[in-house]
């Protein structure tokens, strides 16, 4: 029998039965005796039979998609980190005979969300960021929708999956102070997001004994550069940035300063990526697994689906990469 072309009709054909009858065997709802229902999911075992997902979805009341929500307002420097951790969530969702919606929201727009919500286009959400007042978090509580975060809040209830960051950019600054760092300046981008706030944190519990700078908010090539150059006039020794897009700005800035790392200063990253990968020398930097991170998040969302108890929080591993720019 070809297989892909085998229908419900088909099996009922097979095995002399009503349609309406093969169905309630597949789904296990109404009166089906043990024998029959057994005899159907044999016989679709050794044929290979995969109902129709459509039909099988409004059986269910499911539409087998899942949504996968990311800022439609980030720096597209951020677009390799999401495409990563959609490798993962599909990966995940193809296990599970699901697929994946793509949507955009902004910090205060989140109607991408609302219509693939309201449309019931999806049976779950997965958010991949996380803001410190986020109106998708709270929406999607309002509307009782299962759903995951990439990412921490302080939100109650919500299921978190991210990377232990104040924990890995806590060692790699306790590694700079044990090489004998002793004035550090630190720059970091949007503080509406939480994972800017828990690199911050991560990086002053490391440099508690240290004289620091901190520069915030700093979203553009302006604010940065002029950073570097109030860091530099401060003196420091090691300039640390939150993420590689920053830590790319601030290179670039030196090359113009005709500052060399690691002999003028040196310089870290707090996440690694392959905008990093061709600088000489080479980077110390944070390194995480993208992929990882989705599918573990969409993993954990499925089960949610499921109706299966799942931990608020995991946190997942880090790298701490030593190269040239701290030597």
């Amino acid at each position: 029998m070809d297989n892909e072309k085998t229908t419900i009709d088909d099996v009922a054909k097979a095995l002399g039965l009503s349609k309406s009858t093969v169905s309630r065997s597949i789904s296990g709802k109404g009166r089906i005796s043990s024998d029959t229902r057994q005899k159907v999911l044999d016989y679709i075992e050794a044929n290979n039979y995969r109902p129709n997902p459509i039909a099988k979805g409004l059986s269910e009341s499911k539409t087998y998609n899942i949504g996968w929500v990311i800022p439609g307002d980030d720096h597209l420097t951020s677009l390799y980190f999401y495409q990563r951790c959609l490798q993962g969530v599909i990966s995940a969702a193809m296990k599970a005979d699901y697929d994946v919606l793509i949507t955009t929201i902004g910090k205060e727009d989140i109607s991408g969300l609302r219509r693939i919500t309201e449309n019931h286009k999806v049976d779950g959400v997965i958010l991949g960021r996380t803001l410190r007042k986020d109106k998708a978090i709270r929406y999607l509580k309002e509307q009782g929708i299962p759903f995951v975060v990439v990412g921490s809040t302080d939100e109650k209830g919500v299921i978190q999956v991210d990377n232990d960051h104040v924990a890995a950019c806590k060692e790699l600054t306790s590694i700079l102070r044990m090489k004998g760092v002793k004035r550090a300046a630190y720059i970091c981008g949007d503080m509406g997001q939480v994972v800017t706030n828990s690199r911050l944190q991560g990086f002053q519990e490391g440099m508690a004994d240290a004289k620091t700078q901190v520069y915030l908010n700093c979203n553009d090539k302006e604010s940065v550069e002029r950073a570097v150059e109030e860091a530099v006039g401060f003196g420091t020794d090691c300039i640390v940035c939150e993420d590689d897009r920053i830590c790319q700005m601030v290179m670039e800035k030196l090359k113009e300063a005709e500052l060399e790392v690691p002999s003028d200063l040196k310089l870290v990253s707090f996440y690694d990526s392959k905008l990093l990968e061709n600088y000489k020398p080479q980077i110390t930097a944070l390194k995480y697994d993208p992929m990882d991170l989705g599918k573990r998040a969409c993993e954990t969302l499925m089960a949610v689906i499921g109706g299966n108890q799942v931990e608020d929080r995991q946190l997942l591993g880090y790298e701490v990469m030593l190269k040239g720019s701290t030597q």
